[in-house]
């Protein structure tokens, strides 16, 4: 079953669904601007998760992106429209999208090629089997901007120093070093669609992985969430955003 969310029909930005067999694939299909995380995208994502967390019949969520890229994270498009109180508000609902993920009592799978960058590459930690296509790329450059958003889940994923080392200095990741480090779970040769088709059902039934997923939550959403906010709520956050953006324009491509 397919159900495209388009804006102009449903006020949602542009997801599709697809359900096979009890998987559950969500689409970010907003290539045009990289599937980066707008509001409106980050409320659709939270919702559709949470509607399937809900239901029975599936037992694994997995997310990729239309177009050339995964997730190139935060969403630029208005930032000069917004006051730092709502870019605050933005970086909330972008860190309790990742803890949905994180905390669904389902297998979250996500199956990234191109770009997961910045919130997207945070949204592809968050997942428990982490596939990447040969042309990956994986960036957490928020410290550059003073933002402290799905650092501990990293350093969960990698260990403390080389999570440490990786959010300081914001370089590119490929995809044969994501997997040494044990950022990504496993390489894939084909595209998105084909891995994600070709992936096993769990030997556990849907019980037994929410069981799974509450005996081993870290418990740690609430100082996630106090860490981000604090980041976020030192002065001029607009400016240090503003600032990065410039830079990132004067750099060489």
């Amino acid at each position: 079953m397919t159900a495209p969310q388009g804006s102009a029909a449903t006020n949602l930005p542009p997801l599709e669904v697809h359900e096979r067999d009890g998987l559950a694939t969500i689409v970010l299909n907003r290539p045009s601007r990289g599937n980066a995380l707008a509001a409106d995208l980050v409320d659709a994502l939270t919702a559709q998760i949470a509607d399937l967390a809900r239901r029975n019949d599936v037992h694994t969520l997995a997310l990729r992106g239309a177009g050339a890229n995964f997730c190139t994270g935060f969403d630029w498009s208005d930032l000069d429209a917004m006051s730092d109180g709502d870019l605050l508000l933005r970086f909330v609902r972008i860190e309790l999208l990742l803890q949905a993920v994180a905390t669904a009592p389902l297998r979250t799978v996500a199956c990234v090629h191109g770009h997961a960058w910045g919130a997207g590459a945070d949204l592809m930690v968050a997942c428990d089997v982490r596939l990447a296509c040969g042309d990956a790329t994986f960036r957490f450059p928020g410290a550059a901007f003073g933002i402290i958003l799905g650092t501990r889940r990293l350093a969960e994923r990698i260990g403390t120093p080389q999570a440490r080392a990786i959010v300081t200095d914001g370089r590119e990741i490929e995809a044969p070093e994501a997997l040494r480090l044990g950022l990504v779970t496993g390489l894939v040769a084909s595209s998105p669609e084909e891995a994600l088709a070709a992936l096993p059902p769990p030997r556990v039934d849907r019980d037994t992985l929410a069981g799974i997923a509450r005996a081993t939550r870290a418990g740690m959403e609430d100082a996630d969430l106090s860490n981000l906010v604090r980041s976020a709520a030192r002065s001029g956050l607009g400016e240090r955003l503003r600032r990065y953006r410039t830079n990132l324009r004067r750099t060489p491509s």
